[in-house]
């Protein structure tokens, strides 16, 4: 009689960025064996967020993520990225948290089972199991604290004596500094800042206007960096903030390139003021929310028609921007309607001969479109509401659009933003 195999559980690299690519592979096993594949991670808050997949393995004894196609569990069919796609947390409405994002990476845990293993948070002990860094900068990236004039944030320095092409991130109106993408950018060689604007260190706590002006400060600061060329700067936005960056697009002559991310493409909210102009909000219009069985609230018609007559005045003139614009979309956004804005947009920038708006739309995508690697969100407390709020997306379609829209993020970036003129140090 022939030895029994020995199950193997290989992931590679073990060591990568979180926008990088793992391949997944299970061998030793016998000719179409039904297995269970889990990942699972703590996050900085103790939080356990986990997945789980079903598959069987081929003649060969070998699972192949690459190939195989999961038959049930979290997602079905080939999805090599799947099990670090679908990690949720075991307490509803908790959204993956990492504090110290420069010296620590994501331990993620991988366990394989020569069964079908139906609880996913099973003690029981794997047939194999293996772990993986996933880290958010590579080494040598810099996050320094800026507190300049009244800017407030950090700047992400990629390695080496620049000078780097700049980018402004401001991350919709969550009081404190989102790194995930500026520490990427950091790494894909970006001189990255990311803004604050209210609730963080010295700023305001609330929200009451968006000043047009404090964030022509960030981009003359940034634009001025020794570290930075001198050519202008790009912008990205998500939500609230490719609000701001559309609007930072409109009127700041020194923006080169703007990513805007499942926004408006109107004042919504709070007033915009930029020196003796204030463009009036509009005001969101909770009456027309709806909230789903599990008490999340539907956010998707809250805010007023831009195309009413009576709110043509909080719309962005777009036709002012004097730089390309790249419009990136979830159509299966449930906190804007961010295709019709987008398309909107794209008409009225095309109606005044502009031809440098660009729309990329990704069926199934939800709202929170960030890096790949990172796990869909579907749900969130929303910070101004206090309310649990659903924001979209289907699970592989959310994913590979995150895939897809930050290769195109990149490109765009690459495109537009000129990297030859060093400053004066």
């Amino acid at each position: 009689m022939g030895e029994k195999c020995t199950i193997s559980l290989k992931a590679t690299p073990m060591v990568s960025l979180v926008d990088e690519p793992v391949k997944i592979q299970v061998c030793g096993l016998q000719p179409q064996q039904r297995i269970t594949l889990r990942a699972w991670l703590m996050d900085d808050m103790g939080e356990i967020f986990y997945s789980q997949a079903f598959y069987i393995s081929d003649k060969k004894g070998k699972v192949d993520l690459e190939h195989s196609p999961a038959s049930g569990g979290d997602f079905h069919g080939v999805c090599p990225m799947g099990l670090f796609w679908a990690l949720k947390s075991s307490t509803p409405f908790q959204r993956l948290t990492k504090h110290d994002r420069m010296r620590s990476p994501l331990h993620i845990h991988l366990d394989v089972y020569s069964h079908l293993e139906l609880n996913p948070l099973s003690q029981k002990p794997p047939a194999a199991n293996t772990s993986l860094q996933r880290w958010f900068a590579t080494p040598g990236v810099q996050g320094i604290e800026v507190r300049h004039g009244r800017i407030r944030g950090v700047l992400f320095l990629p390695p080496g004596e620049g000078p780097f092409p700049g980018v402004i991130d401001i991350f919709s109106s969550i009081e404190e500094i989102v790194e995930v993408r500026p520490f990427l950018l950091a790494s894909r060689g970006f001189a990255t800042l990311s803004l604050a604007y209210y609730g963080y260190d010295d700023l305001p706590q609330t929200l009451e206007y968006v000043d047009l002006d404090y964030f022509e400060e960030a981009v003359n600061f940034l634009v001025n960096h020794p570290k930075v060329t001198s050519a202008g700067v790009g912008i990205i936005g998500l939500s609230k903030g490719a609000e701001i960056a559309l609007a930072m697009a409109c009127f700041i002559p020194k923006i080169v390139a703007t990513v805007c991310i499942n926004g408006t493409i109107c004042v919504t909210s709070q007033d915009l003021c930029y020196g003796d102009l204030t463009i009036r909000a509009l005001p969101h219009q909770e009456m027309r929310s709806l909230i789903n069985p599990f008490g999340a609230i539907d956010y998707n018609l809250m805010p007023g028609d831009p195309r009413d007559p009576a709110n043509k005045n909080s719309v962005l003139p777009i036709e002012k921007a004097r730089s390309p614009i790249l419009f990136l979309v979830g159509e299966n956004d449930l906190y804007h309607d961010s295709l019709p804005y987008a398309k909107l947009s794209k008409t009225r920038a095309e109606n005044f001969g502009k031809k440098d708006v660009y729309l990329r739309s990704f069926p199934g995508a939800g709202h929170i479109l960030e890096p790949p690697g990172y796990p869909l969100c579907l749900v969130l407390v929303n910070p101004i509401t206090g309310a649990a709020g659903l924001w979209g997306g289907e699970l592989k379609c959310h994913c590979k659009a995150q895939e897809m829209s930050w290769r195109e993020t990149l490109d765009f970036f690459n495109s537009y933003i000129p990297c030859s003129q060093p400053n004066k140090l």
